[in-house]
């Protein structure tokens, strides 16, 4: 008996978790997950699948077949069926459509009002599933026909009671908290009335960028938000789980940007596909290395005529690297999270700019010590100190100016920050150093 039978066996079903089976499905190999997977109770596999990596979505759909396929998607609240359904379209048209055409009619119709979003817009991130009533409803009739819709799993993970009028325009949110205080025996508006509490409900139009709707969330500290079209009409609901993925996607995204890496390609399997792009990046560091190496070249003479410089030269690009990537890093997480306005452009270059140089200052007279000591020529020690100052100020001027430059451009800040970076200090860094080591030494 493996882990996942000991844990199915210990716990009822209502106590199982899915991201749990996940887990356990995710220290098999090969064959003893298409074992296991046989295990999982039908009406969690869909909830499991999409607790899985995206490299196990291909192996669980050749598991199953068209009518368990099925099942597990009528399962799932409406936002993970249209997001089931896209990964299943992009791994096989044919098995999609199969699947499509046995769902409930309701279903298919959520399915393709879901999928009528852009990625990045809020609607395409919204459950369907909401709790709503009338203001002129007795509250103990809405919380009778509430216990009805949730015996019958109409309903699931609601906070929120959304009052909207006849033509299903939002008008409050009542939250269960709040609901269990009113007094049962008058409507929701009179208890409304009554109540001090502020019931004015947050909300976004369905249009709306997913990055603006992270935002409102961390502002309110939401756990969930109401989701309406232009014209006040309540379309859905957007929970804090899905933002916790939205945050943790983007975040993976900036990571792999950074490194100079694809997060889809990533995530594959396919390694040949990963491996072109990287290619590209590594292609394109390639160049700067080469025009790195060009500068090098040029002061051929002064690095035959002293070892020293050789010895030296190579702490000084390191150090306007690491300097640049410190600020590039802090600006580029800053511009994800929205701590920084349009008019901070100025106020953020000059921080990292004075951070950068004050480092700069304090690395130039120990490198400069440690030089001079080392091959005792004390003009030397001079030369890589104003060496290490110049390209430190470089690299924090240029480490917060080109995420803000690409960000104004509407160019996502991490992607080619790291390689202009580069470029530029390890070219500022010989330059300074070999040009000063010339004019000065020589």
């Amino acid at each position: 008996m493996n882990k996942l039978e000991e844990y199915l066996d210990s716990h009822a079903i209502a106590e199982i978790h899915p991201s749990k089976i996940a887990k356990l499905l995710k220290s098999l190999d090969d064959k003893e997950f298409c074992d296991a997977l046989k295990l999982v109770p039908k009406d969690l596999l869909g909830d499991v699948t999409l607790a899985l990596p995206d490299r196990y979505f291909d192996d669980v759909v050749e598991s199953l077949s068209i009518d368990e396929l099925s099942h597990a998607v009528s399962e799932l609240e409406s936002d993970d069926q249209a997001e089931f359904m896209q990964e299943l379209e992009e791994l096989d048209k044919t098995k999609a459509s199969e699947v499509f055409q046995t769902l409930h009619e309701d279903d298919k119709q959520e399915i393709i009002q879901l999928q009528s979003y852009e990625e990045n817009e809020a609607g395409s991130y919204m459950q369907l599933e909401i709790f709503t009533a009338k203001k002129d409803e007795i509250v103990q009739d809405v919380i009778k026909r509430f216990a009805s819709l949730r015996k019958e799993n109409e309903l699931e993970n609601v906070q929120n009671l959304f009052i909207v009028n006849k033509e299903n325009k939002l008008q409050y949110a009542v939250g269960l908290d709040d609901l269990l205080i009113f007094d049962f025996s008058k409507t929701v508006i009179e208890n409304i009335e009554e109540h001090e509490d502020n019931f004015e409900p947050v909300k976004s139009q369905d249009r709306e960028d997913i990055k603006n709707i992270v935002r409102i969330f961390e502002e309110y500290d939401l756990s969930v938000l109401a989701i309406v079209n232009v014209y006040g009409v309540l379309m859905g609901r957007i929970t804090s789980d899905d933002i916790y993925d939205v945050i943790q996607d983007g975040a993976t995204q900036q990571m792999y940007n950074l490194a100079g890496v694809d997060d889809d390609a990533e995530e594959d399997d396919e390694i040949v596909q990963a491996g072109k792009k990287r290619a590209i990046w590594l292609g394109l560091n390639l160049i700067t290395a080469i025009v790195a190496s060009f500068v090098i070249a040029m002061f051929a003479d002064t690095l035959e005529s002293m070892v020293a410089l050789a010895i030296l030269m190579p702490i000084v690009a390191s150090m306007g690297g690491n300097a640049g990537t410190q600020s590039l890093t802090v600006v580029v997480r800053q511009l994800a999270l929205g701590d920084i306005s349009k008019g901070d452009a100025m106020r953020i270059i000059k921080k990292e700019t004075a951070l950068a140089l004050a480092n700069g200052i304090i690395f130039a007279m120990i490198i400069g010590t440690i030089a001079y000591l080392w091959f005792d020529i004390e003009l030397l020690g001079v030369v890589i100190a104003l060496s290490m100052l110049i390209n430190l100020l470089f690299a924090g001027f240029f480490g917060a100016g080109i995420p803000l430059f690409l960000k104004s451009l509407d160019v996502d800040p991490a992607i080619g920050s790291t390689v202009i970076l580069t470029t530029i200090t390890d070219v500022v860094g010989f330059i300074s150093f070999l040009g000063l080591a010339t004019w000065i030494l020589l």
